[in-house]
């Protein structure tokens, strides 16, 4: 987990990957990173998450879905890997902090 943008503006707000390895995929691993990223933003009163995700990578999708991100919008072919472009699609989930968001 890490800053969304470098301006001030943005300071409650923080983009996150999750990434597991293959032979560890399907036993609910990313649902506990996901979970205790989600528990950390909250503890640091951020108020917004952000994930990038490759929109062919449907588990990666409904795993954020199932945990409470909505889908933002797309970027069409904002990536290239794997011999392809990749529409990049931002999922955004708002956590109720913080209390008191300071300017700048």
């Amino acid at each position: 987990m890490g800053p969304f943008r470098p301006q001030p503006g943005y300071k409650y707000t923080a983009e996150h990957s999750i990434y597991i390895q293959q032979d560890f995929r399907g036993q609910g691993l990313g649902g506990v990173l996901l979970q205790e990223m989600i528990a950390q933003a909250t503890a640091k009163d951020l108020h917004c998450l952000i994930g990038v995700i490759d929109q062919a990578n449907q588990a990666s999708v409904a795993l954020h879905l199932k945990h409470g991100f909505v889908l933002a919008g797309v970027m069409r072919e904002a990536g290239f890997k794997f011999g392809g472009w990749l529409d990049a699609g931002y999922y955004q989930l708002v956590l109720p902090t913080p209390q008191t968001p300071v300017d700048g």
